[in-house]
């Protein structure tokens, strides 16, 4: 983290200073509303990295639904539409900001620039607009030139008990000189000694610096530059018995006790510096060109507590839970509810009720253990690595914006992208041992200790790991990118009607850095390079019906390359990429309606989307194979449909009403081919190290948000005064499913209902009984009530504003706000049941926070 601040301050002393400043007058916004910016994102930074975290922004100035659903329902973790986040595509002066790997923006990259991210140009999915083909989640452009942000200074601070407890902001932007130079600055810090949740803690500055010159009234260049180094602690999701035994819904299992003082295993940092060159070329009154050019450098890692060959550390592994001893879950099960199981259920349950330190994870003890291990000369038991996704970016942009007529524009636009990708895992903390050998552990049994499967790079064999050394595995990832996109809009007398394109093409090579033993010849050097050709088209229109009525109608289609993230059958072990890897097709419609009156603005919409050949992937533990798995889905289809509601009231100059709502589907619709890959080197029956299976997926749910939500507010703005209601209510929350608990072959063989034999089809194939897959694990939703209080007044030299924001203020904490299944099966490939410990009965969770909020003062000048 040091080497990251010491990156931020070169970074700020790249910057001219400001020089120059032009009093703008003062604007007495709605405080309530400029505050909520980005104040949602930040809220999710305690999310668990195994769950994804797709949280997908909205907005439009004409949608009631849209402009409020990204921040109403943030508590919620709400995903737009239950799209996956690589459907919500962010620009900056037209210049592309997701992730080319994984599709998806991380907000945390300009967490704190809540000043600089308010100017915004948001798309909803059919509606046009001047850098892009927007996406099927939305697109928003940020404008981030200094010339366009209200001139003067801003100093803000802020109190809270959320992820963090201090905040303090200051920016400060010239507005254009005489000599046509404007500057923009702005620093954010924020920190917290431990959050909301316990053993957590967070430590973020963010800065913005930026210069623009405009040359003369075609030319302008502008330069600006912002990062975020952070350093936070997460918490981790648990199972409802272990909330139960804890007494608390946010027990955190990620801390424990060293030598007295608080430890968390999970700690991220993350840093982004960025890079924006503008150059706006007014070619003649109807005609301008917009060229950026982008640089980035993020880094981001994870730790994690390991272990090698010893029991897990984690304080709510399953063996550790009452559970364990006695099935709670089957009254008939005679034989797992004897009275010595019984006993055996009381014990653990005392003792992990006698002391919280017995219920998180003892630093000592693994301390202990390693030295033990080290004077026996055994390789360290407990370790603490981190795994590293590392990018340097470059995105050259040009957008051209042509008035053809009175009634006609044309825009049109073409990116360039190259990405290089590094991925590695580190050793961060040895916990006291001496000694680790970079060797794959997993295989040990299958092969034989000396052979060369057992090595993680062969070209270094049984080499000595130290803090700080890489291990396990090392590669890059290159990927290549060109996009050129049109889009025509005409005004008739009645209605807008606009029609867009796309082409793209993507090429991405992985190189690995270590020759793995499972894969000696197709893991250390460079692979094949995979090509894809993809786009597509959009078509909608605004219908004007008059006197405030208009119908909204779209429909588009197009091909999408899968993302490089889940190319790759398993990047960490080889070159090899996925079998029947294939371009997504999507297909997508809406029909909405709206009103718009001097008192009322009401909009409905409709929704379809289907997704085809989607592939996915992820990585898991396996306990019934004991091993680590990498696993790809392809094949697999999707349906997203529903029905949105907005309405805003004004039911006088001060007071008004504001209702949300949505329900929503979003579904796999057919069960999808499943590949994957085990960590400790099992081959298939075909001799590779694939197994292939059908994942019986269909009918699973887009976990982590709510289907169904509803939001009713009630707002008073008048004299400076901004107070806001606001009740939220969520329901339908799916957990995140595993495809390890749904392989096709564990499931037992049906039985004739007539004869009671095991059934056979035809050819002689065991006909599965898929009665008894287990039905996707969901959280409860609920009623959950958020205020806003903020006062603006005039003073001598600006304004001072004061702002108080409560959230679940009814303290509502048993709405799960997401979470996952767990990869384990109760039962085996016979179907007979092989612990006392039920998985399926078991999800891990996290649960929305108790009443939280934020007091905010703000000075303008």
């Amino acid at each position: 983290m040091k080497k990251k601040l010491k990156l931020a301050v070169v970074a700020f002393c790249s910057v001219s200073s400001v020089v120059a400043q032009d009093v703008d007058s003062l604007g007495l916004g709605n405080v309530a509303q400029d505050e909520q910016a980005f104040t949602f994102t930040e809220a999710q930074l305690g999310e668990d990295d195994d769950v994804s975290q797709n949280i997908s922004v909205a907005g439009s100035n004409s949608n009631t639904y849209a402009r409020n659903v990204g921040y109403r329902f943030s508590a919620a973790r709400f995903k737009y539409r239950a799209y996956n986040s690589k459907y919500n595509e962010i620009y900056v002066n037209g210049n592309p900001l997701n992730d080319i790997e994984r599709g998806e923006f991380s907000f945390s990259n300009v967490g704190g620039l809540n000043n600089q991210t308010r100017n915004v140009e948001m798309s909803l999915p059919f509606e046009d607009n001047g850098f892009a083909i927007t996406a099927l989640g939305g697109s928003n452009n940020y404008n981030f030139r200094p010339s366009t942000m209200p001139s003067g200074h801003r100093v803000s601070l802020a109190g809270a008990n959320r992820n963090y407890t201090f905040r303090g902001m200051y920016s400060y932007n010239s507005g254009i000189n005489d000599k046509g130079w404007s500057y923009s600055a702005a620093l954010t810090y924020r920190w917290a000694n431990e959050g909301y949740i316990e053993g957590t803690f967070y430590n973020a500055l963010s800065y913005f610096f930026g210069v623009e010159k405009i040359i003369n009234d075609q030319h302008s260049l502008s330069l600006v530059t912002w990062g975020n180094p952070t350093e936070r602690a997460a918490q981790a999701a648990s199972t409802d018995e272990m909330y139960w035994i804890a007494n608390d819904n946010h027990y955190n299992p990620n801390w424990g006790y060293q030598n007295g003082e608080k430890r968390n295993a999970r700690v991220i940092e993350s840093f982004a510096p960025t890079a924006l060159l503008t150059w706006d070329f007014t070619i003649d009154e109807k005609t301008k060109l917009t060229t950026t050019l982008l640089g980035k450098y993020s880094m981001y890692s994870s730790s994690k507590l390991n272990y090698n060959n010893s029991t897990n550390p984690a304080p709510d592994y399953y063996s550790l839970m009452p559970s364990y001893h006695y099935n709670v879950w089957d009254p008939t099960d005679t034989e797992n509810r004897t009275e010595t199981a019984r006993a055996n259920w009381q014990a653990a349950y005392d003792y992990l009720c006698a002391s919280k330190a017995n219920r998180q994870i003892n630093w000592d003890r693994l301390y202990y253990a390693n030295k033990t291990a080290s004077l026996q000369g055994a390789d360290a038991m407990y370790y603490q690595q981190a795994y590293h996704d590392d990018q340097l970016t470059l995105n050259l942009s040009s957008v051209l914006r042509k008035e053809l007529s009175k009634n006609s524009v044309l825009n049109a636009g073409i990116t360039l992208s190259t990405n290089k990708g590094m991925h590695y895992q580190t050793m961060e903390d040895l916990l006291g041992a001496s000694r680790f050998r970079n060797i794959n552990t997993y295989v040990v049994g299958t092969y034989a200790e000396n052979s060369d499967e057992v090595q993680y790079d062969l070209n270094h064999p049984n080499a000595e790991v130290r803090e700080g050394d890489r291990f396990a595995y090392d590669y890059n990832v290159f990927v290549n990118k060109a996009t050129a996109w049109a889009g025509l809009a005409h005004d008739f007398n009645f209605a807008r009607v606009f029609v867009n394109g796309r082409i793209s093409g993507i090429t991405m090579q992985r190189e690995g850095k270590m020759r793995n033993g499972l894969a000696k010849d197709n893991s250390f050097g460079k692979s094949g390079t995979a090509k894809f050709l993809d786009g597509g088209g959009k078509i909608g229109a605004n219908i004007n019906l008059g006197k405030g009525h208009m119908i909204t109608a779209g429909a588009g289609y197009e091909l999408k390359a899968p993302t490089p993230r889940t190319s790759f059958a398993s990047p960490q072990v080889n070159n090899d990429f996925v079998n029947n890897l294939k371009n997504e097709k999507v297909m997508s419609a809406e029909l909405g309606y709206s009103l718009s009156t001097s008192w009322l603005k009401a909009n409905v919409s409709g929704y379809y989307s289907k997704l085809t050949d989607v592939t996915e992937y992820s990585m898991a533990y396996s306990d019934i194979q004991n091993s680590f798995s990498y696993i790809s889905l392809t094949g697999i289809n999707k349906e997203y449909y529903g029905v949105e509601l907005g309405l805003d009231i004004k039911l006088n100059s001060a007071f008004s009403i504001n209702a949300l709502g949505t329900i929503s589907e979003a579904k796999y619709t057919n069960n999808a081919y499943v590949s994957y890959m085990l960590s400790d080197g099992t081959k298939s029956e075909d001799g590779t190290l694939y197994h292939k299976d059908i994942c019986v997926n269909k009918g699973m749910r887009e976990g982590g948000t709510p289907l169904t939500a509803a939001s009713l507010g009630l707002s008073y703005h008048q004299g400076g005064w901004y107070i806001d209601v606001i009740g939220n209510y969520y329901d339908r929350i799916y957990l995140y499913y595993s495809p390890i608990t749904r392989y096709y072959k564990d499931y037992p063989g049906a039985l004739d209902p007539t004869t009671g034999e095991t059934m056979y089809d035809e050819n002689g194939t065991l006909v599965r009984d898929l009665t008894e897959l287990p039905e996707q694990a969901k959280g409860d939703g609920g009623f959950m009530l958020d205020l806003s209080i903020g006062k603006s007044i005039y003073v001598k030299k600006g304004s001072l504003s004061f702002n108080l924001m409560l959230t679940n203020v009814l303290n509502n904490q048993k709405i799960c706000t997401g979470g996952m299944e767990q990869n384990r099966r109760d039962t085996d490939e016979t179907g007979e049941t092989i612990r006392t410990y039920s998985f399926k009965n078991s999800p891990k969770k996290f649960y929305a926070n108790g009443i939280n909020g934020m007091f905010i003062v703000t000075y303008k000048f």
